[in-house]
């Protein structure tokens, strides 16, 4: 049988065309769905005539750019922070924290479902690597007592929130872990940003976290629907960072209109928290009602919603009896943090109407049989 191949043929939205149908579409990222924003789509038009398409040259000298600067101002005005940094890719985001933030002593110990991107930076950065189980801190505390050696100090290295499961990481319990060996915790915070917490400023708001022991990367390129890896904090540590880290110095940063285009997605997400209860109220409408169908899902404002198989479903056939039925969703067998078995990942946005919602819980139990 020859396999399905979907091609999207439209912008992304709550409603796009893939293979010449119209189809709901809760797959991919763009959680707040200003990807297409006309406010985003003007900046990016006028950003193009006024300057083209890049700078051509990296940053620092002749690389300086205003669109940069408009870009990191509103980075530290949405997080808060005195300055932002931004780089070309939120998958280089541990790199940059690793290469500019580590000490002699330091023994990264990794959640064993980590991001590819976390795993390369840990292992690029030649320090000993210590897996701990998925989510666990209580195996994180094993690990160390075992693990940790005179002169050493735990460095945890995690997934803020997982891209397929969900899942937020434990990130209290792991700082609780940490503090008694000086240790510190390093978040790749991508799916948190723009999501969580009060102020949509992530997984460290979501806890209410001020913690110096956490550092936290992340990017434009989920919630917000722009492009592009920041970290923002102090200016002098911002500062130290941008100054000592190889992909600050050497990459080419991200096309001038994508960096335009960001900025105005992080002002719009700023001065529109409605955006972010909106989503947060179809997440929950989402969750309630396939938990109803049979999944355990828990009770989080995470638009990620991963259905693994129920009663040995064929998930690939599910998948396309949705597709059938007019709703795209993603089907994930390979990838870090899918169950065992593999996973159907649903996306909720801010943009979905609760009739969208009512017809995929509808349609998902249909397909189950439920």
């Amino acid at each position: 049988m020859t396999k399905m191949e979907y091609r999207l043929q439209s912008p992304i939205g709550p409603r796009v065309v893939i293979n010449g149908r119209d189809v709901d579409y809760f797959s991919g990222t763009g959680y707040l769905g200003l990807q297409n924003h006309p406010e985003v789509i003007q900046a990016a038009e006028q950003t193009l005539r006024q300057y083209g398409l890049t700078t051509a040259t990296s940053r620092g000298g002749f690389g300086e750019h205003p669109v940069y600067d408009e870009l990191e101002k509103q980075a530290y005005a949405y997080f808060g922070s005195e300055k932002a940094l931004f780089f070309p890719s939120g998958y280089m985001g541990m790199d940059v924290l690793l290469q500019t933030n580590t000490n002699a002593g330091d023994h990264i110990f990794i959640d064993s479902s980590a991001h590819y991107s976390a795993w390369e930076a840990a292992q690029a950065s030649t320090k000993i690597i210590t897996p701990f189980h998925h989510l666990s801190p209580e195996n994180l505390a094993e690990k160390i007592k075992t693990e940790l050696q005179p002169g050493e100090h735990p460095l945890v290295i995690s997934d803020a929130i997982f891209p397929i499961s969900g899942m937020i990481a434990p990130l209290p319990d792991y700082i609780e872990v940490v503090v008694p060996y000086n240790g510190r915790v390093f978040l790749d915070d991508a799916h948190g940003f723009g999501v969580l917490g009060g102020n949509g400023r992530g997984t460290l708001d979501h806890f209410n976290i001020t913690s110096d022991r956490v550092k936290v990367c992340g990017t434009l390129a989920k919630a917000l629907g722009g492009y592009g890896g920041t970290i923002t904090g102090s200016a002098e540590w911002i500062d130290r960072v941008e100054q000592n880290s190889g992909v600050c110095i050497g990459a080419s940063p991200p096309p001038l209109v994508t960096a335009a285009a960001s900025a105005k997605a992080l002002e719009i997400a700023r001065l529109n928290p409605g955006l972010r209860e909106t989503l947060w109220s179809n997440v929950k409408q989402a969750r309630d009602g396939l938990r109803d169908l049979g999944w355990e899902l828990e009770d989080t404002p995470v638009p990620i919603i991963c259905l693994p198989a129920l009663d040995k479903q064929n998930l690939k056939k599910m998948q396309n009896r949705l597709f059938e039925k007019g709703f795209a969703v993603a089907h994930v067998r390979n990838y870090t943090s899918a169950p065992a078995g593999g996973a159907l990942r649903v996306a909720i946005c801010a943009m979905h109407n609760r009739g969208q919602i009512e017809r995929i819980i509808k349609a998902f139990g249909e397909a189950s049989g439920v």
